[in-house]
Formats: C-alpha cells, sequence, structure tokens
C-alpha cells in the first residue's frame, strides 16, 4: 500500500456506502483511534469516547437495529437539523438524496425502495467494525466541536491505512436501540455512529463525488 499525502487523504475522502466483507484487524482499528486522539480539544479535556463493534456484537445490534426501523421504532438521541432547513441547505441536501437514489437505481417516487436504502445504515453497508462515538450527555458545546474534529481524524488516519468510513448520524434515530445493546449509561449521549472498512468500488454508489461550495463561497477576508 503506498502512502497518501494528507491533502490526498482530505481530498479523496467520501461517505462508502458498500463495503467489502475484508476483516480489519483489531491493531489497525487501535493505531487510527491513538492517531485521532491528537485531535484538538478545549483544554485539552478529551471528552470523546468509541465503542467498537465487531463481530456476534456487531450482528446483534444490526439485527436489533433493523427491527426497531422495521417497526418504525425511532427514537432520537437528539435533533441533528433544525425543523425547517433553509436555503442553500436545503437545495444541497436534495441534491445528494437525489444524486444518491439515481446510482442506486431508485424512482423519486418508489418509497419501499428508498426505505430499502436507508435500512441499509443499520447494517453498517457492509462494513465489518462499527465504531459509535459518544461522550458525557453533560458537557457543553465546546466538547461537540472537539468530538467532531476527533471524528475527522479517524476518517482521515483510517484513509492513511488504506481504509474507508461512513460517517452515520442515522444512528442516532435509532439511540435507544445503541444504548441497550451496546449498555451505554444515559449519561452518555451518542453523537454519531461510522462504518470502517475496505471499500467495494464495484458498487456504483460509491462513485458519487458530492459538491462543494468554493472557497469564494463561504470566506469573508479581512485586509
Amino acid at each position: 500500500m503506498s502512502a497518501i499525502s494528507a491533502l490526498e487523504a482530505i481530498t479523496g475522502r467520501k461517505s462508502v456506502r458498500a463495503f467489502l466483507p475484508d476483516a480489519v484487524d483489531e491493531g489497525t482499528v487501535r493505531q487510527i483511534l491513538a492517531a485521532a486522539s491528537r485531535a484538538a480539544s478545549g483544554t485539552n479535556i478529551q471528552p470523546w469516547l468509541v465503542h467498537v463493534v465487531t463481530g456476534a456484537a456487531r450482528d446483534r445490534l444490526t439485527a436489533a437495529a433493523l427491527a426497531a426501523a422495521e417497526a418504525d421504532e425511532f427514537s432520537l438521541e437528539y435533533a441533528y437539523l433544525p425543523e425547517v432547513l433553509k436555503e442553500p441547505y436545503l437545495s444541497r441536501r436534495r441534491k445528494v438524496g437525489f444524486d444518491l437514489h439515481a446510482l442506486y437505481g431508485i424512482e423519486r417516487g418508489d418509497m419501499a425502495a428508498r426505505k430499502a436504502a436507508m435500512l441499509r445504515n443499520y447494517t453498517f453497508f457492509g462494513a465489518p467494525v462499527g465504531l459509535f462515538f459518544t461522550m458525557e450527555r453533560d458537557n457543553a458545546l465546546g466538547a461537540w466541536l472537539d468530538c467532531g474534529l476527533f471524528m475527522q481524524n479517524v476518517m482521515i488516519a483510517a484513509r492513511g491505512l488504506g481504509l474507508e468510513t461512513c460517517p452515520q448520524q442515522a444512528w442516532c434515530d435509532l439511540g435507544a436501540v445503541v444504548h441497550r445493546e451496546l449498555a451505554i449509561p444515559e449519561r452518555h449521549i451518542v453523537l454519531s455512529g461510522m462504518a470502517l472498512g475496505v471499500v467495494d468500488w464495484s458498487v456504483p454508489a460509491n462513485t458519487l463525488v458530492t459538491d462543494r461550495a468554493s472557497p469564494e463561497e463561504f470566506t469573508t477576508w479581512h485586509r
């Protein structure tokens, strides 16, 4: 495996939605987490906690999550988006949804196929490793920033070792299931799940390259 630069690791990152069943060595996961722990955190509080799910534990969690989702027994851990999503965020969200469904071969009105695609989140898209990021629920907003930096480091470090990821906030729609199956205490909040493994490039969905606004659109210079 040839090394890639930090810029290549960042610019080539994508949310992978199909993985090969190839096992990921536990030592590799530990290496990724150790590297990610160099993330900045305010006054070095390092608020992140990680639950790694593999093997039988992964299978049990997946079965429980699919059963709950099929029964529409959702339990939101927190509100990720506002009740009313305004522009330009609404258009961005719609476009990535339309583009992804096109690659899946899903017609716009096919609600059954859309639901089936959504449910694949709860199989980690076939990845052998699932990660869950949590922290103490009474932490302030700064800790959310810290945990985001840590998660980004996980994704970049994984790419440096030839693996890919998909951050999955969808798991937070089944917060009660994740808490129960992984024995996560209620005093901890589940921030996100993440799939980790070897990408399956034969699946069309993995060709998706999402749009990004240019720096000119989001940057204000003060000179």
